[in-house]
């Protein structure tokens, strides 16, 4: 099944595939690397018949030669992210019932204990790695590939499986939407235990037989220096990403601010996702470098979702249209469809790129799909054809005085105040509203915010019910890795 999946891994092609520091490696040194990691995992056996093997690996060639030779090896691959605490890694590691760990070096010392615990094999990529490639098994479609875990922004993170069909579905979907041709060149900095990351960037990429530069982190003078050296013509990004850029602009020359955004104008694709893009960062974005960012909507159980096209009209504030092979629906409170514009309802996706299961949780999988359709949690609106997201049903729709308000639209309005960095806002139990709306407000340097004048100041900008009822000051709000807020947090401090 690696050929038919990923055409471009093989022997006799001799373009670059990853690029990592001063080492590049091709697609067929790649391929010889993924099919000896996969001999030495089998270990004599024909097949590891969807084994759970978990790997603690930043991006590297290492990461690559493992997760594919875990999937070619026929085992079922738990990429983890290597900055999780580790009461975080004992939940999963537990729950995905994992035989054996893949870390290197100094990664390796900081999880013997816990693998000793949990009697989890402990191995590196060289201690499996065997001298010769031998017989790989044959992969059905059907087969699990993949373990990834949910981000845990309003509960206990659970473990999202995928199988191969899923994963291929879920590649073509943006290959075709996203125009990906093996000319394409990308930087990869993103957290790599998440569907963007190892989704949107690297399986497209290398799907697509493109280049791909890996980053264990995001270096802004690293990467900066490529884009002003034109190596890129594809990014994707985050909203935190975007943000740091540009404050990082306020650091430095106007002649340098100027080389880099000269660098991000002749690009071919910018992409924002994973959190909504503010209306305000979007245009700031398009003013710096003329760059229209491309929003999309997806999540881990499903990869992506909708997108604003990449031929046409690009929306600020909206996430676009079902992607190809993507069935979407709003649906009310009773399981009806939503047939109107500017109704909301729940997002709700068909296709072959949704998840097949949670990981060792029936009774979680049962209740996340009625009638055949995934339900995503996410409440949304189309406005003249355009999806656009009011947030998560759950902590992102207030319920406030009979209205059903959207935090995200609040926060959106709220981040175009000259004094405030970052702003997250939450609906707070109340005796006569039900709920009210409270905003937590990080202000730039120097700034300083009244409640008073923040209310005066959003008089005119929003609808009296939206204004928030109460303000808390603090130094940052709290995120995962992917640079979203997680709300629950944000409840503990009040």
């Amino acid at each position: 099944m690696s050929d038919q999946n990923f055409p471009h891994l093989n022997n006799s092609n001799n373009k670059t595939a990853l690029v990592e520091g001063d080492n590049s490696y091709s697609y067929a040194e790649l391929n010889q690397r993924i099919d000896k990691f996969a001999t030495g995992l089998l270990n004599g056996k024909d097949d590891l018949n969807e084994e759970r093997i978990a790997f603690f690996i930043p991006a590297s060639i290492e990461y690559v030669t493992t997760m594919h030779g875990i999937w070619r090896a026929g085992g079922i691959a738990i990429p983890l992210n290597v900055a999780s605490a580790v009461a975080e890694l004992e939940h999963y590691l537990s729950c995905a019932s994992v035989t054996r760990m893949v870390a290197n070096g100094s990664y390796q010392e900081s999880l013997r204990e816990l693998c000793a615990q949990l009697n989890i094999e402990l191995i590196s990529v060289d201690d499996v790695m065997a001298e010769e490639a031998g017989a790989l098994p044959t992969i059905i479609a059907e087969r699990r590939a993949m373990i990834l875990f949910t981000s845990g922004t309003t509960n206990k993170p659970k473990g999202v499986v995928s199988t191969h069909k899923t994963i291929c579905a879920q590649i073509t979907t943006l290959v075709e939407a996203w125009s990906w041709t093996d000319q394409d060149s990308i930087p990869l900095f993103l957290p790599l235990h998440h569907i963007h990351g190892i989704i949107n960037i690297l399986s497209c990429g290398l799907w697509a037989g493109a280049t791909v530069h890996l980053f264990a982190k995001f270096d802004i003078p690293k990467i900066t220096a490529q884009i002003v050296a034109g190596t890129y013509n594809v990014f994707m990004a985050v909203p935190t990403i975007y943000v740091k850029l540009i404050q990082y602009f306020d650091t430095i020359d106007a002649s340098e601010v100027s080389k880099i955004c000269d660098g991000f104008r002749p690009m071919r694709l910018n992409i924002s996702g994973s959190a909504a893009c503010p209306v305000k960062l979007f245009n700031q974005w398009k003013e710096l470098t003329g760059q229209v960012l491309l929003e999309r909507y997806g999540m881990t159980e499903i990869g992506m979702g909708l997108s604003n096209p990449y031929a046409g009209e690009r929306r600020a504030g909206h996430v676009g249209q079902p992607l190809p092979g993507v069935e979407a629906q709003l649906f009310d409170e009773d399981h009806n469809p939503i047939t109107e514009e500017n109704t909301p309802g729940e997002i709700r996706i068909k296709g072959d790129n949704v998840f097949l299961e949670y990981w060792d949780n029936e009774k979680a999988t049962k209740e996340s799909f009625h009638d055949g359709w995934f339900c995503t949690g996410d409440v949304a609106v189309v406005d003249d054809g355009y999806y656009r997201i009011m947030g998560r049903s759950s902590i992102d729709i207030i319920k406030s005085g009979g209205y059903k308000l959207s935090a995200l639209e609040i926060e959106g309005t709220l981040l175009t105040h000259e004094d405030i960095a970052e702003c997250a806002v939450i609906g707070v139990e109340d005796e006569t509203w039900g709920e009210s709306v409270m905003a937590f407000i990080g202000l730039k340097p120097g700034a300083s915010m009244e409640y008073a004048d923040l209310k005066a100041w959003c008089d005119g900008k929003m609808s009296s019910y939206k204004i928030p009822k109460a303000i808390q000051i603090i130094d940052a709000l709290p995120r995962n890795a992917m640079g979203k807020v997680t709300k629950p947090d944000l409840k503990k401090l009040l």
